[in-house]
């Protein structure tokens, strides 16, 4: 009930507006006030007095009974203070107007005087009385009626607006009533219910059920019965409900009629079927994956598995307690599970750990967690974990740990083979560049001797010899390149920042100052550092700088640019210049030793100097390449170690 709504008058203050029959015997004395009802009366009273004295001598007798009606009316009108107020006004006028001597209070005889007034103000007062007590049932008995109306009313409504289907029915089956939401729940009108057997809408699986249990019922064993059924709509769709029947008897004991009850449970039963889903779901997966989970019960301190979790855990009961799990814990790890617990209950850690675990006999790893939930004091109250069997994991990771101990000692006999391999290659190489060069002095002083001792040799003999010392001169340089690119990967890297700025435009002044005759126009962005071996640094940019500067030779307006491009996400230093540029089809030549993109008589070279600072990139850990085109110039990129 709202109870902010106006409250409705008493049924005794309203007004009746029927016919004059019924609004005699509804009225109500109050619903006048006091003052109107009192002068009413007296008016009554006297009019009374008046027709006494003009229709009949005052020494005929009757007097008192002409003012008793009076009264009676004045009762009925005003109820009984003004009906007895009308008595005394009666009273005083019979006393008054009526008894010798007339117009005075004056008794001849004051006895009998005494007894007829008391006589007459009893008998009124009974009869003012009987006509209030009368008009008080009247107004309690339809006070009564208009409140049992009023809970009629809503009975009424409540059985009709209610969420929950009901309907009275009659022993045959028949409906007595039915609200809307029972007709919403059947999809049905109340005509096609009335029309239709109830046990036609009934699923054909549910109906023994029902009627065994309404049989059961008529016989007197149970005074009712709740059960789930599903009811059939007009489209044959099952319709879950939840239906409650009473049976309602007669004084005799004799059925009388059926209180029905239905609730749609379709959303729970639905909500139970994708429970039942999932569990399934949940309890393959934990098969699957060889997980249990497991709620524990602080107030009782019991594990509880969830679903089929104790057949994993190959217990034969689904509620252990905290001793019983600790029985199933490998010795060797019980104390460390212990404390592990201990810190996640009751400090608030989280609880993850691994150790050992029978499982249907049989020692097995398996890695556990666990999450507590605390009431407002912060004490545990219910925890929830799983158990996860990590044995053939941990059976991997010793294998991987016995592969590895075995390759790292197979490392380390590669790494000593390959380093005295190394080490007999570099004094290979150095013996073959000392032996090389002997021969090659030799050739070039027996050229010069030939040379100088025979001014009279022939101008093509001279060339030949001159071609000699060419050959062996150029073959000096190529072992002096050979062993520079062969120290490029020996020694530690000191890695410290490194001003590659200051570097770049050393070298590039340097360059300027060699042929001066040039016009070339060289650009260093300052404030480029890295972490890396100054050394091999210097050597890097010595060989792209000098590349740069050889390739621009040809071009007019020379430019040389050395800057940081950080495009893509990578970052990455550039030395750019114009000069003759390459083919990108023959790219794959250009980093490797003693191989040329240029002819000899376009430029000079060994076919060292890229492939050298190939090498110290990659010994720093970074990616040397290149983009160029012929006639465009080239650029090469390279990424070193930021500076902190």
């Amino acid at each position: 009930m709202n109870s902010t709504a106006k409250p409705e008058a008493p049924p005794s203050v309203l007004p009746s507006t029927g016919s004059l029959r019924e609004r005699l015997a509804n009225w109500e004395p109050n619903q006048h006030p006091w003052w109107l009802r009192a002068v009413v009366a007296l008016v009554i009273t006297a009019l009374a007095a008046w027709m006494r004295m003009v229709l009949a001598p005052v020494e005929s007798g009757g007097r008192f009974i002409t003012f008793s009606l009076a009264a009676a009316l004045c009762a009925l009108y005003g109820g009984f203070r003004i009906g007895m107020l009308s008595t005394a006004a009666g009273m005083f006028a019979i006393n008054f107007l009526m008894v010798k001597p007339y117009f005075s209070l004056a008794f001849g005889n004051l006895v009998e005087a005494f007894w007829l007034n008391l006589w007459h103000f009893v008998t009124q007062l009974v009869v003012v009385g009987s006509i209030a007590l009368m008009q008080r049932r009247n107004r309690l008995l339809r006070a009564s009626m208009a409140l049992a109306d009023r809970h009629h009313h809503q009975m009424l409504d409540t059985f009709e607006h209610t969420a929950t289907g009901m309907a009275h029915a009659r022993i045959d089956g028949t409906v007595i009533r039915i609200n809307q939401t029972y007709c919403d729940i059947l999809g049905r009108t109340r005509q096609e219910i009335d029309e239709e057997d109830w046990q036609k809408c009934t699923h054909p699986d549910d109906l023994p059920l029902d009627l065994a249990e309404r049989e059961r019922m008529l016989r007197g064993e149970i005074d009712g019965y709740t059960i789930e059924k599903r009811y059939l709509d007009k489209q044959g769709k099952p319709v879950w409900v939840l239906l409650s029947v009473a049976l309602m008897r007669q004084p005799d004991g004799t059925p009388d009629y059926e209180i029905v009850v239905v609730q749609d449970i379709s959303a729970r039963k639905a909500i139970e079927d994708a429970l039942r889903t999932s569990e399934s779901l949940l309890s393959q997966a934990q098969e699957l994956a060889h997980m249990a989970g497991w709620r524990y019960d602080a107030a009782t301190r019991r594990f509880t598995t969830l679903g089929n979790a104790h057949l994993i855990l190959g217990t034969q009961r689904a509620t252990l307690s905290d001793l019983d799990m600790l029985e199933l814990t490998h010795p060797d790890d019980r104390a460390r599970m212990q404390r592990a617990w201990s810190e996640a209950f009751r400090l608030g850690k989280p609880y993850d750990i691994e150790y050992q675990l029978n499982i249907a006999g049989e020692w097995r790893w398996v890695s556990v967690r666990a999450e507590f939930e605390r009431d407002a004091n912060g004490h545990v109250t219910v925890g929830l974990g799983t158990v996860l069997d990590i044995t053939p994991h941990k059976q991997a990771e010793r294998e991987i740990q016995q592969l590895n101990a075995s390759l790292e000692a197979r490392i380390q006999e590669r790494t000593q083979a390959l380093k005295a391999a190394y080490d007999e290659l570099e004094s290979y190489s150095y013996a073959v560049a000392h032996d090389l060069r002997s021969p090659l002095r030799i050739i070039n002083g027996f050229a010069q001797a030939l040379d100088e001792d025979n001014p009279a040799l022939s101008n093509d003999s001279r060339k030949h010899l001159e071609r000699i010392r060419e050959a062996s001169k150029k073959m000096g340089e190529l072992i002096d390149g050979l062993l520079k690119l062969s120290q490029m990967a020996r020694g530690e890297l000191q890695r410290a920042p490194v001003d590659l700025s200051a570097i770049a435009t050393r070298q590039l002044r340097e360059l300027a100052a060699t042929e001066p005759e040039r016009q070339v126009d060289w650009q260093v962005e300052p404030g480029l550092l890295a972490m890396a071996d100054a050394p091999l640094v210097e050597a890097l940019l010595q060989n792209l700088l000098h590349n740069a500067w050889k390739y621009s030779a040809c071009t007019p307006l020379a430019q040389i640019r050395v800057r940081l491009d950080t495009t893509g996400g990578r970052r990455e230093f550039v030395v750019a210049d114009n000069g003759a540029g390459f083919d990108m089809a023959r790219a794959d030549k250009l980093f490797q030793p003693f191989q040329r993109l240029h002819g000899p008589h376009e430029f000079k070279g060994l076919g060292i100097g890229l492939a050298t600072a190939r090498r110290i990139v990659l010994r720093h850990g970074g990616e040397l390449r290149a983009e160029a085109a012929p006639g465009q110039g080239a650029r090469f990129y390279f990424s070193l170690q930021p500076a902190a």
